[in-house]
């Protein structure tokens, strides 16, 4: 057959290794680690589903390589610890009996050990070192490793090398970015030392060669070694993309792949995880010029879920693989999919980082898209169900067309009924504000889906009691989402204010001077998306704090942009709405103007409550599912939708 993407679908050999495919999975970290440093099951079943889903290698991480001096929470691989070296075979095992080339990323977070920790009491606690005597922003003291302890933990590389070639990886990625100990050493924001490991950047280099000499002395001259590192760190204090290249020069020799990502996870998350606020594929151009300057092959990557960008990329020279983390948590099989020319079924990730949040809080994995991630365990095949049934779904938002087409794909008749005459609920709304059309779009992805799969969709049609009875289903999948928030503030019915849901409809009544109610993640983002489009935005919020419903890794890149864009008035409550604007009682409940000649109104959802109620008896087996059950996440939705589905 011809593949629609011919380069993106090519093998590449490295070493002696040959890879199916250019796609390949960037490292991310697992969730169910045992305190001895051991891959849990769930976490090999994390890993297993990027391989079954066709990527060309699957990098499992990270993997500290001296705990003595990095109490991360993170694997270890010790022979001397029962089950490690048997998890990490079992992981290798799982992922190459798919045709994915295992991989396992080295590193040591140096100066931030602990940085995965939920016990940040405990983190703070541990014996921090990197290559210099500092104190760190939070306080913690920093002591510099002295030249023994260097060649003890270049020493520990070599030897986990070796053990991660016995226990069947057949790629190893040293970690030499993000603000982890190789890239402290490269950096002079982090590296103050006056000996042979400082100065110059040929010292600074120092340790990265030295670890990866001993490494290649270990594994021998054909296994291959990728070296991962920061292309630019864009921060004054750091290097940029001319030191960049001589790095990836300097290590050149040494290795078989050069991975150029970008920033530091301490200073430029943002960047590092390219935010919904970013380009797509801001990091492309630091591979592109640093595979200018040398002949081993690049990998890029950074917000890339596009395969016609990507096939572009390899297709001009810019880099020879690619790498997508979040995004094949969307979406697994996307590189199935890309080799099999159905790129119309991707599922793209949104970059909402409710991944990295979830991991953060809970030590766990979800993503808003994907019911399946975290949970592998359970199975990722839709089975045929017993008994073949008629389920009825009312609403057309995120969490019921999931519920839809997983109903569906169980062999049941479906039926999905919208009031409204197109699909995609509250998901309609994000197609005004570009940084958001990804959310846009997921409600066709999924619309698709149930077309694709048999399910009967009725547009303006709302489910009443009556219609749900007259039906006669089996079983009823309540999903008719929320209402906006609209409280009796005098002149919030005008003309001059837009509701936040229908602000896609209602772009042109909407001026060059805005005030925006309401301080949710809504309203912020919504502020953000006019600012950016050059209006004068004034936020208004009753409480002292912005967008406290965001997760803790959006929220800060949120604050950020709302700090470009937006005039922000906390601690301000709406009294009235005008021609003029919005007037507020402050703090000292002093009434103050916030001017501006439209008004957008985002003061939250409220669940239909009224129409729940009225169907919970109108089939034998009911369930209720997103905002319909409580106002929560597009998260919450698609995994009790597909739940609901399965449950039938």
């Amino acid at each position: 057959m011809e593949r629609k993407y011919p380069h993106l679908c090519s093998p590449i050999t490295l070493g002696r290794t040959t890879f199916r495919n250019r796609m390949f999975s960037a490292p991310m970290g697992g969730t169910d680690i045992a305190n001895d440093g051991c891959i849990g099951p769930k976490s090999t079943a994390f890993y297993e589903l990027r391989a079954k889903g066709g990527a060309g290698a699957v990098t499992v991480s990270e993997l500290m390589v001296h705990p003595k001096t990095d109490g991360s929470h993170a694997y270890h691989l010790d022979e001397s610890i029962l089950n490690s070296l048997a998890s990490a075979t079992y992981t290798a095992d799982a992922i190459r009996r798919h045709g994915a080339i295992p991989s396992i990323e080295l590193s040591h977070s140096g100066m931030f050990a602990g940085t995965y920790m939920t016990d940040k009491s405990k983190q703070k606690s541990l014996s921090q070192w990197g290559p210099s005597d500092t104190v760190r922003a939070d306080g913690v003291q920093v002591k510099a490793l002295t030249k023994d302890m260097i060649d003890e933990i270049v020493g520990a590389y070599a030897h986990v090398a070796g053990l991660v070639k016995r226990a069947g990886f057949e790629m190893l990625m040293v970690h030499g970015g993000h603000g982890w100990l190789i890239n402290q050493f490269l950096s002079p924001m982090f590296n103050k030392r006056e000996d042979e490991y400082g100065g110059p950047i040929e010292n600074r280099a120092r340790f990265a060669i030295e670890v990866l000499k001993a490494i290649r002395e270990v594994v021998g001259p054909f296994f291959p070694i990728e070296f991962r590192m920061s292309g630019a760190e864009f921060v004054d204090e750091g290097y940029g993309i001319e030191e960049g290249i001589e790095i990836a020069k300097l290590v050149e020799p040494y290795v078989d792949l050069i991975h150029v990502s970008a920033g530091t996870y301490q200073k430029t998350f943002g960047i590092t995880h390219p935010s919904m606020f970013t380009d797509h594929g801001r990091n492309v151009f630091l591979a592109a010029e640093i595979k200018k300057h040398v002949s081993k092959p690049v990998a890029t990557i950074g917000g890339l879920s596009d395969p016609e960008q990507m096939e572009e990329i390899i297709a001009s020279g810019k880099a020879d693989v690619v790498y997508m983390a979040r995004q094949l948590l969307a979406d697994p099989f996307l590189p199935r999919k890309v080799t099999e020319n159905r790129d119309g079924d991707i599922v793209k990730c949104l970059r909402c980082f409710t991944c990295m949040a979830e991991r953060a809080a809970t030590s766990t994995r979800r993503c808003t898209v994907n019911p399946i991630i975290g949970r592998e365990m359970e199975g990722d095949e839709v089975y045929p169900a017993p008994v073949k049934k008629k389920v009825l779904v009312a609403g057309g938002g995120p969490g019921g067309l999931y519920a839809a087409w997983t109903a569906a794909r169980r062999g049941h008749q479906v039926i999905l009924c919208e009031k409204e005459d197109t699909l995609g609920g509250i998901l309609k709304s994000e197609q005004a504000l570009p940084f958001k059309h990804e959310m846009y779009e997921l409600s066709l992805t999924y619309a698709k889906f149930c077309r694709d799969a048999g399910v009967e969709i009725r547009l303006n049609t709302e489910v009443t009691k009556e219609y749900a009875e007259r039906e006669n289903a089996d079983a009823l999948i309540i999903a008719v989402g929320s209402s906006p928030l609209v409280p009796p503030i005098p002149g919030l019915d005008g003309e001059n204010v837009v509701i936040v849901n229908n602000y896609y409809k209602e772009k042109d009544k909407v001026g060059d001077e805005v005030v925006v109610m309401g301080g949710g993640l809504a309203g912020c983002e919504c502020a953000i998306h006019l600012g950016m489009e050059g209006k004068k935005v004034r936020l208004v919020e009753m409480r002292d704090v912005l967008a406290p419903d965001a997760n803790v890794r959006h929220r800060p890149l949120l604050l950020k942009e709302i700090d470009k864009y937006v005039t922000v008035h906390t601690g301000h409550r709406a009294l009235r709405v005008t021609s003029e604007g919005v007037v507020c009682a402050d703090k000292d409940n002093n009434e103050v103007l916030v001017p501006g000649a439209s008004v957008i109104c985002a003061l939250g959802q409220r669940s239909r409550t009224d129409v729940v109620n009225e169907l919970l008896d109108a089939a034998p087996f009911v369930r209720v599912i997103g905002d319909a059950s409580r106002v929560s996440t597009i998260t919450n939705a698609v995994y009790w939708g597909y739940h609901a589905a399965l449950d039938i």
